[in-house]
């Protein structure tokens, strides 16, 4: 007695995992989104350990937890994956005053963002 399970959002070659509310402007963490799209997951781990960009340990992590769910729960080859999708979404925009000269104040936004990584298994070309 329980709720029905829904249906499955992804196919059944593919995994996800999602990091939410990671305190970085999407357009900064879309840099790093774009180094890894459509690359095999050994070689973006790669890329993310010697990426110079501060988000780059984050997106490393959320990239090893999709492995982790592609392996552990979806029984899929890890050594067949690529990344399929990694995209970024908007989050909650905290907004900051700063006082300016004259009795002025300045509007400072502080954006987050959200992360979705979907690897896929593919089969290798003989």
């Amino acid at each position: 007695m329980g709720k029905p399970q829904r249906e499955r959002s992804l196919k059944d070659n593919e995994a996800r995992a999602v990091l939410r509310r990671v305190r970085i402007s999407p357009q900064k963490l879309n840099l790093v989104a774009q180094l890894i799209r459509g690359k095999k997951v050994d070689k973006a781990l790669a890329d993310l350990t010697f990426s110079r960009k501060r988000i780059a340990g984050d997106v490393k992590k959320t990239l090893e937890s999709a492995i982790a769910n592609a392996e552990n729960n979806h029984n899929l080859d890890t050594d067949a994956l690529v990344v399929a999708e990694a995209f970024v979404g908007n989050s909650v925009v905290m907004k900051r005053f700063r006082a300016r000269a004259r009795g002025r104040g300045a509007r400072i936004l502080k954006p987050f963002s959200h992360l979705t990584i979907v690897v896929r298994e593919v089969e290798e070309a003989a």
